[in-house]
């Protein structure tokens, strides 16, 4: 199948079509690699894995913690 490269803001877009996409298991957002090899454009789907928050919060580390951040006067009924 032939297709052509777009303009997308500044940079350049291919549209997969939907049985590509499909077979592919690809949807909307799905992470993917995009390399070079010998030439040609080559873009691999990438399994992100499903982490429980334990798993999440096992992530958390003096280096990677913020402190609270303050979002301003409550505009609605919020209850603090």
């Amino acid at each position: 199948m032939r297709a052509r490269i777009q303009k997308w803001g500044n940079s350049l877009a291919l549209r997969i079509p939907e049985p590509f996409a499909a077979e592919s298991n690809l949807h909307e957002d799905s992470p993917v690699e995009v390399s070079v090899r010998s030439g040609k454009l080559v873009v691999v789907a990438v399994d992100e894995p499903q982490l429980s928050l334990e798993e999440l919060v096992a992530r958390i580390t003096p280096e990677n913690r913020h402190g609270e951040i303050e979002t301003g006067p409550a505009v609605g009924d919020e209850v603090w």
